[in-house]
């Protein structure tokens, strides 16, 4: 008898599904029920990671994160007083790649009506253009010439007919169709252990989203043609940053420096194990150390790593060479974010005059009640690190009831400009 099987009906209901945030310092299990396109969370389950399971967001040892998934799946299927078959699981890591890719098409009959045959030709040219694209950046990256990736997300960011924008091409008559497509790629390598973890606990895997893009999508307000803002999601392992332009993911990228670094450093500066100086971290992150002292100690010790990070932030915004101007609003999020000296640091930062602000970007902080479509019912989720499975369950809203992963996603993004 498996350990869930006292919860586990023969066949659950389509409409509960699993949040699965398998994050380098914890994993993150939300299971909730769809009612009215909305997620409803039933139950929450978190288990901490070894230091040997991941690094930088990527999974190192398989079977050591199996037995976290379930045990933050026991928690989470205890509350609920259900276990569901079907799961969204979050990807991320440096070699997860996001870009918008954008094509100019001339029509032969602009006089015509653009129907959805000719629309998918248009995306299918973005789809192949990115897809070399990626390939040929993650091998660079990777020293691997001959790398295998494959898409993760995708979505219709920007149409454009003879310069006009607009939300739905079809029908509309015109001879030049602009058509912004954002896809995020990994390596097959990341998509296959995390395959492999869906197929242990026996879930049906609804699908791996890019956690910077769920993260970027978690909000009401971004789905506005006039919503821009940069998004870092600040995890154990890594920094996430998305770029939201005009209502549309401009790109996705990340670097491996997050709230692990900074106990390291606790823990060489301070002569700490690292259980210890990760209490203290927290500690201080919630305000908690009286002794002025100490705090100030933590402070030293942490100013060197908030330079780097810093840094890591200032030297992945100049990757994206696809924005003229960078939002100058900046939303934080992740159990990272909860150190003070992040949004300091943010908020003294010297740009370079090669990242494109028009001014200084003012620091704001994602909330759990911030994520749209998602309604708790177990008061749990409360703190930062809690928006990325929320915005993961957001994102399956959609998907829920689907028998397996979908492999359509080309269908699923055209079909979307329908509705």
């Amino acid at each position: 008898m498996g350990i869930f099987d006292f919860l586990h009906p023969k066949k659950i209901r389509d409409s509960y599904a699993i949040s699965l945030d398998i994050g380098t310092e914890f994993v993150k299990a939300l299971i909730f029920k769809v009612e009215k396109d909305k997620a409803v969370v039933l139950g929450v389950g978190k288990q901490r990671q070894k230091l040997s399971d991941m690094q930088g967001g990527t999974v190192t040892d398989i079977h050591g994160v199996i037995k976290n998934c379930e045990s933050a799946l026991e928690r989470a299927a205890e509350q609920a007083g259900v276990l569901p078959e079907q799961v969204i699981i979050g990807i991320a890591g440096e070699l997860v790649k996001g870009t918008t890719t954008t094509v100019k098409y001339t029509r032969a009959e602009p006089k015509t009506k653009i129907t959805m045959t000719e629309l998918r030709d248009i995306i299918s040219r973005v789809q192949r253009r990115s897809f070399d694209r990626a390939r040929s950046l993650l091998s660079w990256e990777s020293g691997i010439s001959e790398i295998d990736v494959k898409l993760v997300n995708a979505a219709v960011v920007d149409v454009r007919i003879d310069g006009y924008r607009v939300t739905n091409p079809l029908g509309f008559q015109g001879k030049e169709v602009q058509v912004g497509v954002f896809n995020a790629f990994a390596p097959i390598v990341h998509l296959g252990a995390l395959q492999t973890i869906a197929e242990s606990l026996k879930l049906d895997l609804l699908s791996i989203t890019a956690e910077p893009y769920a993260v970027a999508r978690c909000m009401g307000e971004a789905e506005s043609s006039e919503f821009s803002a940069i998004f870092m999601d600040i995890g154990g392992g890594t920094t996430d940053i998305a770029i939201v332009s005009s209502g549309g993911v401009v790109g996705t990228k990340m670097f491996a420096l997050g709230g692990r670094a900074f106990t390291k450093r606790l823990s060489q500066a301070l002569g700490l194990t690292f259980a210890e100086a990760e209490e203290l971290k927290l500690k201080y992150s919630r305000g908690e150390l009286t002794n002025e002292v100490q705090a100030a100690k933590v402070k030293e010790a942490l100013k060197a790593d908030c330079e780097v990070w810093s840094s890591g932030v200032e030297l992945t915004l100049g990757e994206f060479n696809n924005v003229e101007l960078l939002p100058s609003r900046i939303l934080l999020c992740g159990g990272g974010s909860a150190l003070p000296d992040i949004e300091e640091t943010l908020k003294n930062k010297k740009w370079s005059r090669k990242i494109p602000f028009s001014r200084q970007p003012s620091i704001h902080f994602i909330r759990p009640k911030d994520v749209i479509n998602v309604e708790d019912k177990t008061g749990q989720l409360k703190d930062a690190q809690d928006v990325t499975p929320m915005a993961m369950a957001n994102l399956a809203i959609e998907l829920v009831g689907e028998e397996e992963m979908l492999d359509g996603i080309l269908s699923r993004v055209v079909g979307s400009l329908r509705s």
